[in-house]
């Protein structure tokens, strides 16, 4: 992977917290031009740095009252990649991890209320093969949401380091 230099760092900083600058605006607080702006970014497109833009819907503008957590318990790990697909097919499923602690899985979808949330739980997860038992957290308040921190200026020090740990861990 291509290095992350302070200018990336900062373009990051900058779009993480507002997607919908326009690229003149990024690339007047970072004293370049527009199409270095373009470029950079197209590379950590490329790079695999940036996975996605878009916009964040509010789920309870559009009748999805409840947050879930599952904890999925399947009866052998091996079974993941073939329950994976199975959940794709639930439409409220918005996440799905493979974990390690008490859960194989943890799987986080949206319902309008409790009774869908009862009907998904019951009539789609728990029915696919392989699941073994299911554990639901609500979430009552949605607290902190945020992009991982890009650290720019004398931090940035931190970050190259981390990265550097990494590299050596994968040799």
């Amino acid at each position: 992977m291509e290095k992350i230099d302070e200018l990336d760092r900062k373009i990051l900083d900058i779009i993480t917290k507002n997607a919908r600058i326009p690229f003149k605006d990024v690339a007047t607080d970072c004293d370049v031009s527009r199409a270095a702006i373009h470029q950079r970014v197209q590379r950590m497109i490329d790079m695999g740095v940036i996975v996605g833009s878009g916009y964040d819907v509010n789920p309870k503008a559009l009748g999805y009252q409840t947050c879930t957590y599952i904890g999925i318990t399947l009866e052998k790990g091996s079974l993941y990649s073939q329950v994976v697909p199975e959940l794709e097919k639930i439409s409220e499923v918005v996440e799905c991890h493979f974990t390690t602690g008490p859960y194989t899985m943890m799987v986080k979808l949206y319902a309008r209320d409790n009774e869908h949330l009862m009907q998904l739980l019951n009539g789609k997860i728990q029915s696919i093969k392989g699941v073994l038992s299911t554990e639901t957290l609500i979430a009552l308040e949605q607290s902190i949401k945020r992009e991982i921190p890009i650290y720019v200026g004398e931090n940035s020090a931190i970050a190259e380091e981390a990265e550097e740990q990494t590299k050596k861990k994968k040799k």
